[in-house]
Parts: structure tokens; C-alpha cells; sequence
């Protein structure tokens, strides 16, 4: 199968990591992506016993990509430094899971920061980066959000960076919401994608409320169809954002239900 289907425990603050790896496998995900450790923010310092007991938990199910925060778009030299240190930090953590790479973030911009400024202190701490990614064996994936929310943003940094090693996260809401067509966003940065995320949302009023797949007006079938016809294989991650919206169903409605309506999706594109 060209997708592997992963879920973000963003989605399950309310479980162990034993019990991320029981409904994983129940489920019939192929991986989980790491956010969330025990409910809380994945430390970049996980010691020895903690990650032998992640690996335990996630007997059969691999680690597909460690999230972190970390941000560059900074004017702050230092904060950008920061930020940088802290990559490096959960560069080691995914080497030792043997995860294949990790997210950061552009950031928002400052009050009064242009765009195309944020885009060239992105691309510069990427590119201090990616030897580092390189020395461990995992690549650093961008995604499109915050200020980095359309794909046109994201091409604009990679076009600046030109190691493999760092690369493009595709997340199938933010491009969508900034305007941007399937095609076109696989145009700017489907060359460069390492990873994806999968969210529906519907509009209301001047914003989006995010809903169980299939329910809203995200293009995430049209989204797979194209990675298809590209020829992308690769992961497909379930961010369902329980942790930063509590009022949404919990992780053992929306996660079964997710990679059902994948795996149908999936089907029917052959």
C-alpha cells in the first residue's frame, strides 16, 4: 500500500503511551507520531528507561515522526538559537526511537515582521540544521502552519534550503484555508514531501471548527488521490486535536473512526 496510516497522540491526552499502543494496534495503525507522552508535551530529554518503555508500548507499531515546537521565524538571534538546541535534542530522541524525522514549525511572525524576513531566518536555521539531521539519520519536516500555513510559504523557505534532509509537512487543512487547491500546493511542495497530516474541519463564520473525517470541507480524499497519482508513498497522520480542544470526541470514538474512513478512502482510489 502506498500510504502507512499513523495518528498523533494530540489526540489522546487522556492515555498512556501503553495505551496509545493498545488502540494502535487495535485499530490497525500502522505507526504513531509522538506529541504527547502521558498525556503531556514529548520532553526532547527522554532517558534511557523512558524510551525502552515507548519502544515496549509501541511493540508493532513504529514511531513515524516526533513532533516538537520548536520555531525560527524569531528576530531574537538567541531564541532562534534556542529553538535550534532544542531540534538537536529531539533530532537524538528520534534517532534513538529509530523514528525517520521530526517537525518543527516557522512560527508566527512579530508585530510588523514581513513575511519574506521570516522566511529567510527559517531557512537559515534549516540549513544550520541539516547537517545535524544528516549525522543522525533523520530528517527535519517543516509543516505548513502558522505563518508557514500555505504551501507557497513552506516552497519559498525549501527553495532557500536545498539539503534532502529537510523537507515539507503537508498538513491537509492549513493550505486548503489559506486558499490554495490540492494541485497547487502539491505544485509548490509535493517534491519536498516527507509527511502528511490529516484533519476536516468546516467553516463557521470567519473560522474553521474541526470535525470527525468525511464531515467537513477539507479536501483529504482529493489530497490522497493526488499524493497517489504523484506516485507519494509515505505516512498519513491522524492529527485529531484533542489536547488544545477538549470539546472534541474523544480518542476512542475519533481515532477508529478516522482510519476507517482512510481506509475507505484508500479502496477506492485503487
Amino acid at each position: 500500500m502506498a500510504f502507512k496510516l499513523a495518528f498523533s497522540t494530540l489526540g489522546c491526552p487522556n492515555w498512556t503511551i501503553e495505551q496509545v499502543g493498545e488502540a494502535g494496534r487495535r485499530y490497525g495503525y500502522d505507526g504513531v507520531e509522538l506529541r504527547l507522552l502521558d498525556g503531556e508535551l514529548l520532553p526532547p530529554e527522554v532517558d534511557a528507561a523512558g524510551r525502552a518503555r515507548i519502544k515496549k508500548a509501541l511493540n508493532g507499531l513504529a514511531v513515524c515522526c516526533v513532533d516538537t515546537s520548536a520555531r525560527f521565524a524569531f528576530r531574537d538571534p538567541d531564541e532562534r538559537a534556542r529553538n535550534r538546541r532544542m531540534a538537536e535534542q529531539y533530532l537524538a530522541l528520534a534517532s534513538e526511537l529509530e523514528a525517520p524525522m521530526i517537525r518543527v514549525f516557522g512560527g508566527n511572525l512579530a508585530e510588523g515582521q514581513p513575511l519574506a524576513e521570516a522566511v529567510g531566518l527559517i531557512a537559515d536555521s534549516l540549513n544550520e540544521l541539516a547537517p545535524k539531521a544528516e549525522q543522525r539519520g533523520v530528517k527535519i519536516v517543516l509543516e505548513t502552519h502558522d505563518a508557514m500555513s500555505a504551501g507557497r510559504a513552506v516552497a519559498d523557505v525549501l527553495s532557500r534550503v536545498p539539503s534532502q534532509w529537510i523537507g515539507a509537512l503537508w498538513d491537509s487543512h492549513h493550505p486548503f484555508r489559506m486558499g490554495e487547491a490540492v494541485e497547487e500546493t502539491w505544485g509548490l511542495i509535493g517534491a519536498r514531501t516527507l509527511h502528511t497530516h490529516v484533519k476536516d474541519a468546516r467553516r463557521r463564520g470567519d473560522g474553521w471548527q474541526l470535525v470527525p473525517l468525511g464531515d467537513g470541507d477539507v479536501p483529504v480524499k482529493e489530497m490522497l488521490a493526488t499524493l497517489k497519482r504523484h506516485g507519494w508513498s509515505g505516512w498519513v497522520g491522524v492529527e485529531w486535536e484533542k489536547k488544545w480542544h477538549p470539546e472534541l470526541a474523544d480518542a476512542d470514538e475519533a481515532m477508529p473512526q478516522h482510519a476507517q474512513v482512510l481506509r475507505r478512502y484508500i479502496e477506492e482510489l485503487g
